[in-house]
């Protein structure tokens, strides 16, 4: 176990939010050009041996790492994860990078509005105005009623939902298998479940993007990897709230090198989601401390 050192944890965690969205950027760019199946799989390909390159050094090796009770939900979780990778694509390239991880970043919320009737955890009535006061900024985001409205809005929003599920079976997993046998499962499911279709609509990709693609795979493990750093370094509660972060690079990488336009009713539906997923990790921070 690696000492705690909060300002460490902190800058790691910066990083992997802004490595993160240069690989949301990066997918989108390749997403536009060849088909969302191919991309996501290659990506999962090098996540796979990324995962299996770390299980290796660990004592026991990948038989001891993969070793689980929970099978069929660790491989449930690792597609699912996948599936939910394949919507979120799709969807920057039909709506737009900067609207999609607005609209995306509610998941926090939906994962509390979940947590009660399938984990049977306790939300409270301050959760319950902080999840309302989040999906009145995801409407004010998505603008239905107002002639506006565009139903590839809803394709950000059911990857939310899906990542939501995906984070709720990760927690329940978590009360058998380590984290490292969850990443495991997560990345060598997912390769394996993406690896047919993806194969199937392999197109010939010119040299050049084959460096974009090589740059997604290293940032996608370069990312996992600093996450790791952060949680080992710093407590959960301390950086959690620096994972919003993630959609502010996106939205200047959207708005820089897209030129996507930033429009008044996203920034404060944004604000609006931001805000209320403060509130609910100072609440579980708070209930904590007094529990």
């Amino acid at each position: 176990m690696r000492e705690q050192n909060t300002s460490t944890g902190i800058a790691f965690m910066v990083t992997a939010m802004m490595i993160f969205a240069m690989q949301d950027g990066i997918s989108a760019h390749l997403a536009r050009e060849y088909n969302v199946f191919m991309v996501v799989m290659v990506r999962y390909w090098f996540f796979a041996f990324f995962a299996m390159a770390i299980a290796s050094r660990i004592g026991g090796g990948i038989r001891a790492t993969s070793r689980t009770d929970q099978r069929f939900l660790q491989i449930s979780r690792g597609v699912l994860l996948a599936a939910e990778i394949l919507v979120m694509v799709a969807a920057f390239t039909l709506l737009g990078l900067v609207e999609s991880i607005a609209v995306f970043a509610s998941y926090p919320l939906i994962v509390v509005a979940l947590s009660g009737p399938l984990l049977r955890e306790h939300v409270g009535p301050w959760r319950w105005v902080a999840i309302c006061i989040g999906f009145v900024g995801v409407l004010l985001i998505l603008q239905p009623g107002f002639g506006v409205f565009s139903p590839l809005a809803l394709i950000p929003l059911l990857s939310a939902v899906m990542f939501a599920f995906y984070a709720l079976l990760t927690r329940y997993a978590s009360a058998k298998d380590a984290a490292l046998t969850s990443l495991f499962w997560t990345a060598v499911a997912g390769a394996v479940f993406l690896t047919p279709t993806g194969l199937w609509f392999w197109e010939a990709m010119s040299a050049g993007d084959w460096v974009w693609m090589g740059a997604l795979c290293v940032t996608g493990a370069t990312g996992h990897f600093m996450l790791i750093q952060a949680y080992e370094r710093a407590e959960a509660s301390a950086i959690q709230p620096l994972s919003y972060l993630h959609m502010v690079f996106a939205s200047v990488i959207g708005v820089v090198v897209f030129a996507e336009v930033l429009r008044s009713n996203v920034l404060w539906g944004s604000v609006l989601i931001i805000a209320a997923g403060l509130f609910t990790i100072w609440r579980e921070r708070t209930r904590a401390k007094e529990s």
